[in-house]
């Protein structure tokens, strides 16, 4: 698939790195694919969903959030609050440059990101999440043995996937946000909600609160033996197939 390197302004005034993965004809429909807590665009995850849906003729930009990976910042001064808004910056960069995208893809911390930010991206019209929590603060279990120390002191250095992070009391008090049962109903956007039933780091629990708390049209797909992270390139690209195929009632084809 062309991959072309990009980059675009993102919420907090820093140049954010992204990859425009287009098919080979004249794309159908724009999409933006969310990457998980602490990964990248660039993670297998997240090229294999993005190249199974060009191969549908949908043309994706899957990009690094605010000091992750090749963007520039500093990851410590991000929260869940500036990732939504880095996703709003990427649907603004598509829209002028591009097309409004009209498919939200987000795994793991970002397929709850995608949720939170469908609403205020007036073009999407749908909205596919794979492993993803069904509260943003489930991600403090990586690093809860610090949690204490990050209230007392303000900041702890933490290690996650192998890497450290430094975390702040900022990013631990914006996971505290309303619950997602208000903001999932208030979505109006079409739900797909990918997880697996043996995925050991988000459990298959939060797939069943995210699909009842939803309003229709929703769906639920098992993706059966998957790990978390996709790392079988057949689990990936089996799910980036049925996104396709789902959101394509949704956003043409």
């Amino acid at each position: 698939m062309p991959s072309d390197r990009i980059y675009f302004e993102g919420s907090q005034g820093h140049r954010l790195a992204a990859r425009l993965d287009m098919p080979e004809g004249e794309p159908h429909a724009y999409a933006i694919f969310a990457h998980c807590f602490t990964c990248s665009k660039n993670l297998w995850a997240s090229r294999n969903v993005s190249q199974a849906l060009t191969e549908s003729g949908c043309g994706v930009l899957r990009f690094d959030f605010t000091g992750i990976g090749r963007s520039e910042g500093e990851f410590a001064r991000t929260t869940f609050t500036t990732n939504l808004q880095d996703l709003e910056k990427a649907a603004e960069y598509l829209a002028e440059h591009h097309g409004a995208p009209s498919l939200l893809v987000g795994h793991s911390l970002g397929g709850a990101a995608v949720v939170h930010a469908a609403g205020k991206i007036a073009s999407v019209r749908a909205v596919a999440t794979i492993g993803a929590p069904y509260e943003p603060g489930h991600v403090k279990h990586l690093f809860h043995a610090a949690i204490d120390t990050i209230h007392e002191a303000g900041e702890a250095e933490v290690t996650i996937g192998g890497r450290p992070f430094l975390i702040r009391r900022e990013f631990l008090e914006d996971l505290e946000r309303d619950g997602l049962v208000q903001v999932i109903r208030g979505m109006r956007r079409a739900l797909l909600v990918l997880h697996a039933p043996m995925d050991d780091v988000v459990g298959i629990e939060n797939a069943q609160h995210l699909f009842e708390a939803a309003m229709h049209p929703k769906s639920f797909v098992s993706l059966d033996t998957a790990d978390h992270l996709l790392t079988e390139e057949a689990d990936a690209l089996y799910a980036g197939r049925v996104i396709a195929a789902w959101a394509a009632r949704y956003i043409g084809n």
